[in-house]
């Protein structure tokens, strides 16, 4: 397999680096997340501000935003012309694009089309990084790896989130400029990782079909709650500060620093918790700890909490941005069961999976929002307890023939 151990993330030569899958992954999380964090930390202001948008319009481009998540197993489609490191950099070019242009449409139909494009080559590119990364990793080190490998996205997004609260601040230059510059560096790194980085290709041939295997059926309705749960803080707990709190750019820009630089540094601790607990009691604690997440948050938004409402619900949603950390435990747990050649075309439909109900429920909660917001964090904690009944049915020590406590 070519794969690196845990050292590949250390300081080397530029060659030792453009030879390591593990800095090839890292580089790829990097830009991804500069540039859907640029994106979305001006998203909720520049949509009020500059397009008018209530929750209504928001769920509108919340839903068309994953879209793109919804099509992810035509990923293989491609890989019938182009090499997975080939489509990863083709989808860092529609990121960067998409973001950069997006300032210039302060609109209900502009911002459909520059998040349609933007949305187009971040899920083609987590698609790919998930597939690369159950082949390339190995399975005693996955965990941990990725782990290190999320604490860079963090990284990215501290970036990003630093430069806008600094330059909103100082300079003030408004949303246009700042996406454009977002967009512009995003596609100069990929430009520069394109040269860097030398082939990778797992030691097994991918299939390049599509299908779903009935044995890896608790993998596709884990993957499809934990979409579902998600998209409800994606879609409502950032504009929950916007609406609710009143929060302005630069609040949101530090609350998002903050989840950041908590997660460069606890994300490669959880993935090494996920290694020490297994993917079983790790998927247990995520889901109560949602519950109570939710669970507050249906409290701050209900105005319970008095003048304290903000800073709790900020703090819930720091809470919140780390854990997620901890779905590196739906992917270990994959592939502990899976076909090796199924890494690709299952990396694929398990994003389709998880964008179903990222689809419907923004449009549905966007209109719930305007009734109750407290409703829709009420919702959220129903399903992260469904998601907690699923993970009971994880084997302690998954494996091929073992993927569920049912399994004979």
């Amino acid at each position: 397999m070519t794969s690196l151990p845990e050292e590949t993330l250390r300081p080397g030569t530029l060659a030792a680096l453009s030879a390591s899958p593990v800095a090839f992954l890292s580089a790829m999380s990097f830009i991804n997340f500069l540039g859907f964090a640029g994106w979305s930390a001006l998203l909720n202001n520049f949509s009020r501000e500059a397009a008018g948008f209530t929750g209504a319009e928001m769920g509108i481009l919340q839903s068309v935003r994953e879209i793109p998540g919804l099509l992810s197993f035509t990923a293989v489609l491609w890989l019938l012309m182009m090499r997975e490191q080939t489509l990863a950099y083709f989808s860092l070019i529609l990121l960067g694009a998409g973001v950069a242009i997006t300032g210039f449409y302060p609109s209900l139909f502009g911002l459909l089309l520059t998040t349609t494009l933007m949305s187009v080559g971040f899920h083609y590119l987590e698609t790919v990084n998930h597939s690369l990364s159950l082949q390339l990793l190995p399975k005693a080190e996955a965990p941990k790896l990725m782990g290190r490998i999320a604490g860079i996205g963090a990284a990215a997004q501290l970036l990003a989130f630093g430069v806008i609260a600094i330059t909103w601040r100082t300079l003030e230059p408004g949303f246009n400029a700042l996406y454009v510059v977002i967009g512009v560096a995003c596609l100069v790194l990929g430009v520069m990782s394109m040269l860097l980085f030398k082939r990778f290709d797992g030691t097994v041939p991918q299939r390049k079909d599509l299908f779903m295997r009935r044995r890896y059926w608790l993998y596709y309705l884990l993957t499809f709650m934990s979409g579902a749960r998600r998209q409800i803080f994606m879609a409502f707990g950032g504009f929950l500060m916007v609406d609710r709190f009143g929060y302005d750019v630069t609040a949101i820009a530090v609350l998002f620093m903050i989840t950041c630089a908590v997660n460069m540094v606890a994300a490669p601790w959880l993935g090494g918790l996920v290694a020490r607990l297994g993917e079983r009691r790790t998927m247990v604690m995520e889901n109560i700890s949602l519950i109570v997440v939710f669970a507050g948050y249906a409290i701050a938004a209900e105005g319970l909490l008095g003048g304290w409402g903000g800073l709790v619900a900020g703090a819930l949603y720091i809470v919140d941005g780390v854990f997620f950390t901890l779905t590196i435990a739906q992917r270990t747990y994959f592939q502990k069961i899976a076909d090796p050649e199924d890494m690709a075309p299952t990396a694929g439909v398990a994003f389709t999976i998880n964008h179903i109900a990222a689809v419907v429920i923004p449009i549905i909660f966007g209109l719930i929002w305007l009734w109750s917001p407290a409703v829709v964090f009420l919702i959220g904690a129903g399903i992260a307890t469904g998601s907690l009944a699923l993970a009971f049915l994880v084997p302690h020590a998954p494996d091929h023939g073992r993927e569920t406590i049912l399994s004979r």
